[in-house]
């Protein structure tokens, strides 16, 4: 009794795995505590799914106070990812019933951090940016355009692209390098026309 009364006054400086311990031995200041860590997560996580601030604000709360009942089999060793994996479960078997459409990723992630007005700028100029990048990429001659989206946005290494294509290693390289030069030159002279 002495130990949990110590213990609460030092309880936000416990681990996650500590504080795990605790949460399914009924001890609320400990559900509080990490409610106090990964609130934020969870609100975005709900929010990357269920696109309505008013429902993923009471699915959080729904799945916060459902954690000291949780049947749980296996030891938590890193409560961030398991939250996670809980919350994203929880908004898909609602999305289920529901048959919502799911948001997307960059949406969810503004809600993730304090900054959400730095963060929504900065992926709106990302979008800016992969917008122009595709622009350019589709300006290319069709085996530059081929082998560079095989090779950057497919993960592709150059001999399995080379197999795809049908063309010697030594034209996919070429390909390539001379796609990537086009590119810098058309993004380039886009940024000039710009200014």
């Amino acid at each position: 009794m002495l130990f949990n009364l110590l213990f609460r006054k030092n309880i936000k400086n416990a681990s996650d795995e500590e504080l795990t311990k605790l949460l399914f031995e009924g001890d609320k200041a400990a559900l509080g505590e990490l409610f106090r860590r990964y609130a934020h997560l969870v609100m975005g996580v709900c929010l990357k799914y269920l696109q309505h601030e008013a429902n993923s604000e009471d699915l959080m709360m729904k799945i916060f106070e459902g954690l000291p009942n949780k049947n749980v089999k296996t030891e938590i060793k890193h409560f961030k990812s398991w939250i996670y994996t809980c919350s994203k479960n929880e908004c898909l078997m609602l999305l289920r019933k529901k048959k919502q459409d799911t948001a997307s990723i960059d949406v969810a992630l503004l809600y993730t951090e304090d900054n959400a007005e730095a963060k929504l700028e900065r992926a709106l100029q990302k979008e800016l940016e992969y917008t122009k990048l595709e622009k350019a990429i589709a300006r290319l001659k069709p085996d530059q355009r081929n082998s560079i989206e095989l090779f950057y946005l497919k993960n592709m290494s150059y001999d399995i692209i080379a197999k795809e294509t049908k063309q010697s290693l030594k034209q996919i390289k070429s390909h390539i390098q001379n796609g990537k030069r086009k590119l810098k030159i058309i993004l380039e002279s886009d940024r000039e026309f710009e200014q």
